[in-house]
């Protein structure tokens, strides 16, 4: 499946800025981005629906990567945020190492089909040691997008 990057994760949701470092803090803070870009109805019911979803199981991924994600009601349009942390955050990842890339999936509640097709195309282009790298190295919020949609394109 291809997605349109400049609508899914355009770069105002994509932020340069340091996360706080504790989970549901950095959680807040890439939801405030997606917030400001206005794709949110309802602030409280979208945390309320990341927040569910991050103790039902982990979104940390390993190999540094964080997921969270959730279908809400709150959101009318699937919506890809991005942050880094320098520090790394603590998502009780699969591998025990600290998240750096972190992406916050949000989709329409009964989106199941889109949800699930932007995680697993999203997971799999962050599987590449290349494409990690270049979002570290990133220096705009352009940048990360290139990088995005040249690896969901290569999916």
């Amino acid at each position: 499946m291809l997605y349109d990057i400049d609508q899914l994760m355009p770069t105002d949701l994509i932020t340069l800025a340091e996360p706080p470092t504790e989970k549901e803090a950095a959680i807040e803070h890439l939801l405030d981005v997606v917030v400001d870009a206005g794709r949110v109805a309802d602030r409280e019911a979208a945390l309320a629906a990341l927040l569910t979803r991050e103790e039902e199981t982990t979104t940390g991924v390993g190999k540094g990567i964080a997921i969270p994600h959730a279908q809400t009601d709150a959101i009318d349009q699937a919506s890809v945020a991005f942050c880094r942390s320098s520090a790394g955050l603590d998502f009780d990842s699969m591998d025990d190492e600290p998240a750096h890339l972190v992406f916050m999936i949000l989709v329409p509640e009964g989106g199941s089909d889109e949800h699930l097709g932007i995680l697993a195309s999203l997971s799999r282009s962050l599987m590449h040691d290349d494409v990690r790298e270049s979002l570290h190295e990133a220096e705009t919020p352009e940048e990360v997008q290139a990088t995005m949609e040249a690896a969901i394109d290569d999916d």
